[in-house]
Formats: structure tokens, C-alpha cells, sequence
């Protein structure tokens, strides 16, 4: 399955209460086609879950991908780095065999 540092669950968190989004509500992490590598990673919100999804809950997050995604997903740590010039999530995926530089997409 993925899993999410205290860090990431920390600022989803956060998202959740400062957004306009429900407490209930489902961290949906994906994968599709595309990028500059083949795949990007995809994060949403998501309020149901789909008929297969595989739910996990991880530092008080509920976690929620579909069978295909987690193929490439599983095992992957989501971390959220922040630093004096840039913050975002970033995905230690051990499936990647390439990476591009933005951090968002990646190979097989």
C-alpha cells in the first residue's frame, strides 16, 4: 500500500480544515499517463470510494487508490518537504525507475 510521513499527513490535514473540504474526506492518490517519464502521480480529495478501491488509513489520514494505480503505487512513502525556497509532497516511490526533475511523473 502507500503510506504518508507525519509531515505529509500533517499538512493534508491541515488542507482538509483551512480548505473548503469535508472532515470526512479521502486522500485519492492515482496514477494516469503522461508527463515527461510516462506516468504522473495524481492527489485529489474524494468523498466516496469506487467499487475495488483499497482504503488504508495512515497518521489519522484515510488513504484510497484503485487496483491499477497501486501496480505502480505500492510501496510508495508520500513525504511533504518544506525548505526557505520551496515546500510540496514528494513521492518515494521504490517502483520508478526514472524520475524527471519536477518530481511529479515517472518510469517503470
Amino acid at each position: 500500500m502507500i503510506s504518508l510521513t507525519e509531515a505529509a499527513a500533517g499538512e493534508i490535514k491541515k488542507t482538509i480544515q483551512e480548505g473548503d473540504i469535508p472532515s470526512n474526506a479521502l486522500l485519492r492518490i492515482t496514477v494516469k499517463g503522461g508527463g515527461c517519464s510516462g506516468f504522473e502521480y495524481n492527489l485529489r480529495f474524494d468523498e466516496e470510494t469506487n467499487e475495488g478501491d483499497i482504503v488504508a488509513e495512515n497518521h489519522g489520514v484515510r488513504i484510497v487508490t484503485d487496483n491499477k494505480s497501486l501496480l505502480y503505487l505500492d510501496g510508495t512513502i508520500l513525504d511533504y518537504f518544506k525548505d526557505i525556497d520551496k515546500r510540496g509532497f514528494v513521492f518515494n516511490n521504490p517502483n520508478a525507475t526514472k524520475t524527471c526533475g519536477c518530481g511529479t511523473s515517472f518510469q517503470v
